[in-house]
């Protein structure tokens, strides 16, 4: 599952295509997801998370140490 935020859950939401005859076909609204790398200095390494936009500007608000320790409480490895 390539479109999923580590950080917030946030994965696709599927819908339809409607067009102008009104003929419906499948579609994805997916999060715009970005490979990110931090510095983790707890533990003296880089970590590589996927992460949705928003769940970037969340890390710029509390942290890289208080969002490793979020994934983590979620179950993910990291």
């Amino acid at each position: 599952m390539s479109a999923h935020c580590q950080l917030t859950g946030a994965q696709p939401g599927f819908g339809n295509n409607i067009s102008h005859s009104h003929r419906r076909t499948s579609r994805r609204f997916d999060p715009n997801t970005q490979r990110k790398r931090y510095w983790l200095p707890s533990e003296g390494r880089h970590v590589r998370l996927t992460l949705s936009a928003k769940a970037i500007k969340t890390i710029d608000n509390i942290g890289i140490e208080a969002a490793v320790a979020r994934i983590r409480a979620r179950g993910e490895k990291v």
